[in-house]
């Protein structure tokens, strides 16, 4: 799954970056069916949340916990364009410190174990926030967590570091939305950092954390040979820029430990790539220390053998992103065993994105036709339902169902009807060839949808193909288990499967969907989503801005460039020595993990 830098929420915009995954939210289809009970209501909220502040509450050891999940951690920088996944961020919550929060309910809270306040302390003749750090926060190494590591994260994502090209930049983020907009980031001391926008921003929330990107500015002094990083501006010579940025963009990939500190209540200690990732107690975290003395996430792509592992307490919590039918079923039967289980539509949503840079969907014609024969509910009653039976169509790519704006936007395109997907081809200058696909120019129709190795996707495939081989399309399987690491981010494809986990946040979707968007891979481009996302955030009123998504939203289906399917419903499941391990939206089972405890504990 990816992940992007900005969407809209539940209750607040921001802005962050899509994350290519899975993930999910508070929605419904949700089940409990497990001994312990309390369902979603319950567990949604954090121990340490009071009223929109959070601290970390006091709590017993519990000793150590496995966790698994469906792929593995890749990158300590979660930032950068061709990282930024949700299956980083699942352990990086518990790692790097960020000022504000989600709860379970996408919540935005204030994270007062390492932030005095964060206020916008001016709003004429500009946009100022300040965001004041608690003295005595440090990463895991003992030197201080403070207006260096805001600093750097501005400086990496501004997208202001233009090149002599003038159009590619030193610094390769997932995003750059409401760091872009920010004319001036200057630590006022080592615990104040002032941040003065260009134009309003009413997602400022969004910035600096949300998205793991409060990185360790120390670290890369040392490794660059720069004694301040906050005298590097985007405007400083080429030689040195290059030099900074080059370490941001690679030098954080995997894990090494004198590179990696923690901010947070863990810090990682052994990384098995591809396998699994460790993470132990901070010693240097000035809050109070989480409940498990060790947590190992591991990647178990085989949800059933994730459900086994469960089973023979060989973990004691389960998350999945991309669950199987038939480990839901089995974990639905288990809840004499003491097993907690649960499953829901969040913030995320499978899709299919057509490469604009590829010669065949140049061709509107063609992308017309391809969404025609797209049978949507099929793929919703065989794939999803067994999970989640409330699952239905999804109709956005800016707003979730139950959201204000929320309007669908692609039923009258994506109409399961082979015969009208034929009539637009032959409309348009195709004709069927002698195997039945269509040809034009002596050209076939043909195109490859690549994904990941992930059994729905194959089986995705496998019901487009047949849907749309009777309106004469041919379509093959590209199965790449590496697919989001590089080739999605690369736009080396004819057409991606994958899923996009959001984050809270209206502005998320730009950096995805705006002509140029350092994560608009397929080539996207409408200058009525352009203007409509500009005026977007411009907009301090919610309702305001509720209006320019929404004509961008419209205008993106418009450009038959990327076709929403549904909602891949999370699911999770945890024995009776865990309460509450619930699958957040954004951050998966461990948004938490600081705070689990053994039930009645």
């Amino acid at each position: 799954m990816r992940r992007s830098k900005a969407i809209p929420a539940i209750a607040v915009m921001a802005g962050a970056a899509l994350m290519l995954t899975a993930c999910g939210g508070s929605g419904g289809g949700d089940q409990n069916n497990g001994s312990n009970g309390g369902g979603l209501a319950s567990a949604a909220i954090a121990k340490g949340e009071s009223g929109d502040t959070y601290t970390a509450p006091k709590v017993k050891d519990i000793g150590p916990v496995v966790v698994s999940t469906d792929k593995p951690f890749t990158a300590y920088n979660n930032a950068t364009a061709d990282a930024v996944q949700s299956y980083n961020s699942y352990a990086l919550i518990q790692v790097l410190a960020r000022p504000f929060i989600l709860d379970g309910n996408n919540k935005v809270l204030l994270n007062k174990d390492v932030m005095d306040s964060v206020e916008v302390t001016s709003t004429s003749p500009k946009q100022v926030v300040t965001w004041k750090i608690k003295k005595g926060v440090s990463w895991s190494d003992g030197v201080p967590w403070n207006c260096k590591d805001f600093y750097l994260a501005w400086l990496a994502q501004s997208g202001q570091d233009l090149k002599a090209d003038g159009k590619t930049t030193y610094f390769l983020p997932g995003g750059t939305t409401g760091y872009s907009q920010i004319d001036s980031a200057k630590c006022q001391d080592d615990q104040t950092f002032v941040t003065s926008f260009s134009s309003p921003f009413g997602d400022w929330k969004s910035l600096f954390g949300i998205s793991d990107d409060l990185l360790p500015a120390h670290v890369l002094e040392k490794q660059t040979g720069v004694s301040d990083i906050t005298q590097v501006t985007p405007k400083s010579p080429a030689d040195l820029l290059t030099k900074v940025s080059d370490f941001w963009n690679t030098g954080w990939k995997g894990f090494k430990a004198d590179l990696a500190p923690g901010s947070g209540a863990y810090m990682i200690s052994d990384w098995q790539q591809g396998s699994s990732i460790t993470l132990v107690r901070n010693p240097k975290w000035p809050g109070n220390p989480g409940g498990p003395a060790k947590i190992t996430l591991k990647a178990i792509p085989d949800s059933n053998a994730q459900v086994q592992a469960l089973q023979n307490n060989e973990e004691q919590v389960l998350s999945s992103a991309q669950p199987d039918a038939n480990a839901a079923q089995t974990l639905q039967t288990l809840g004499s065993s003491g097993i907690t289980y649960g499953a829901n539509a969040g913030l995320n949503f499978e899709h299919l994105d057509l490469n604009l840079k590829r010669a065949v969907f140049q061709d509107e014609a063609v992308r017309k036709a391809f969404g025609q024969c797209i049978n949507r509910n099929e793929l919703v009653d065989k794939l999803i339902k067994q999970v989640q039976p409330d699952a239905k169509p999804f109709n956005s790519v800016i707003f979730f169902p139950g959201m204000p704006g929320y309007a669908d936007n692609y039923s009258d395109k994506l109409v399961s009807n082979p015969a009208t997907a034929k009539a637009t081809l032959t409309a348009d200058g195709w004709a069927p060839g002698p195997d039945g696909i269509m040809v034009k120019d002596g050209k076939k129709l043909t195109f490859k949808i690549s994904h990941t190795d992930i059994p729905r996707r194959k089986q995705t495939v496998a019901l487009l193909q047949q849907e749309c081989k009777a309106a004469g399309i041919d379509i093959q399987d590209d199965t790449d288990a590496n697919f989001l690491d590089k080739r999605v981010s690369d736009s080396d494809y004819d057409v991606a499967l994958f899923a996009w986990s959001v984050a809270p946040f209206h502005s998320a979707g730009i950096t995805t969907y705006k002509t140029g968007g350092n994560q608009n891979w397929n080539g996207t481009t409408s200058k009525v989503a352009d203007d409509a996302f500009d005026n977007a955030l411009k907009q301090t009123d919610d309702a305001a801005a509720v209006t320019y998504y929404q004509a961008a939203d419209k205008a993106i289906a418009d450009t038959y460039s990327t076709f929403p399917l549904f909602q891949p419903p999370n699911m999770w499941a945890y024995t009776g020595d865990i309460d509450k391990a619930w699958f957040q939206s954004y951050y998966g089972s461990m948004w938490n993990a600081n705070e689990w405890q053994k039930p009645n504990a």
